[in-house]
């Protein structure tokens, strides 16, 4: 906890850290308001950590463990963080598996005391689970996006870095979470205290809530090519039911032939191949991000059994889809 003269109101903050939680995101949240006591010389944030989920048969605290190996030691329950301002889950590795009915009745009752309640990285999906994001405006790191719209499709889910909506506030994770600290520091003590934040962790220029989460297609395919861009983008909404080169062509305005010479010269490669591709992309995200079957995973990526899609996995990762998920890193 930072050692400061206190302010006559400083805003407390409990760090809900779900076992695996993304170190990174976990840094970008408490750093800034960090950061914020020392250039403003005096304690405007508190904070306190919570493992999750709890050891409750016994008095003592463990502590929360890292993706990368490091543990924090929790200073509290999670019953403690009713008397905070503001609470933030951040939760990484496969959000869609965690079950702990206690700690999804802890956090209804953290909303019923009226905290600001975050979800971080994987986070807005346990609060989702809870039941806390109905009518809200959301986000989530794009690797949990598949699986959230899945378990929850009624969801206002987007695409953005962070929202905040109301009391509930959600974000990608990463250094996103950084983005939205700044937001709330400057929200609740104004721009140029934010701006300096912002300087120290050598931000020199600020992102806007909505950007998106990922590069664009012209940016990751580093074509600017519209006809191909537009297959593209039909490609990755069409992984479950691949469309037909043909329609692919039809939807481009050109003939087969035509995409086919347009892939070629733009991305050196056939439609087929780049389809391929973009369906085991995807596949290799479902398996870093969920718990799903690899036969379920076969299926959600457009192949008709688990053998084929093993073998395509293999020549295109080098590994097949079972080790590839056991080594998988947590990036978020």
């Amino acid at each position: 906890m930072p050692e400061s003269d206190l302010s006559p109101s400083p805003r407390s903050i409990a760090l809900l850290l779900v076992e695996g939680f993304p170190m990174l995101a976990y840094a970008s949240i408490v750093e800034p308001f960090r950061a914020a006591n020392i250039l403003a010389g005096r304690t405007l944030y508190r904070w306190m950590h919570v493992a999750i989920p709890e050891v409750r048969d016994t008095d003592a605290l463990q502590p929360a463990r890292a993706s990368n190996g490091a543990a924090i030691l929790a200073e509290a329950r999670i019953e403690d963080a009713a008397a905070c301002d503001m609470a933030f889950v951040i939760a990484g590795g496969d959000p869609a598996a965690f079950a702990d009915r206690a700690t999804f009745a802890a956090l209804r009752r953290l909303a019923a005391a009226q905290l600001l309640l975050g979800g971080v990285s994987g986070g807005p999906f346990l609060l989702a689970r809870a039941g806390l994001l109905g009518g809200h405006r959301c986000t989530v790191h794009w690797e949990h996006a598949p699986a959230m719209r899945e378990a929850f499709p009624d969801l206002m889910l987007e695409e953005a870095l962070y929202v905040i909506d109301r009391r509930r506030m959600t974000c990608a994770g990463g250094t996103a979470a950084l983005d939205m600290a700044l937001e709330l520091i400057e929200r609740e003590q104004g721009p140029a205290l934010a701006m300096k934040v912002g300087e120290w962790f050598i931000r020199t220029e600020a992102r806007e809530a909505g950007l998106a989460q990922r590069p664009s297609l012209k940016d990751r395919f580093r074509t600017t090519d519209e006809r191909v861009l537009r297959a593209l983008a039909a490609m990755e909404r069409a992984v479950e039911v691949p469309v037909s080169r043909a329609s692919l062509a039809a939807l481009c305005g050109v003939t087969l032939r035509q995409l086919e010479r347009l892939f070629a010269k733009r991305l050196g490669a056939t439609i087929a191949d780049t389809y391929m591709a973009i369906r085991l992309d995807h596949a290799a995200q479902l398996l870093r991000a969920t718990s799903l079957p690899v036969t379920e995973i076969a299926l959600s990526c457009g192949f008709s059994g688990s053998s084929h899609f093993s073998r395509a996995f293999k020549r295109r990762f080098g590994s097949p889809p079972g080790k590839a998920r056991l080594k998988a890193p947590e990036t978020h």
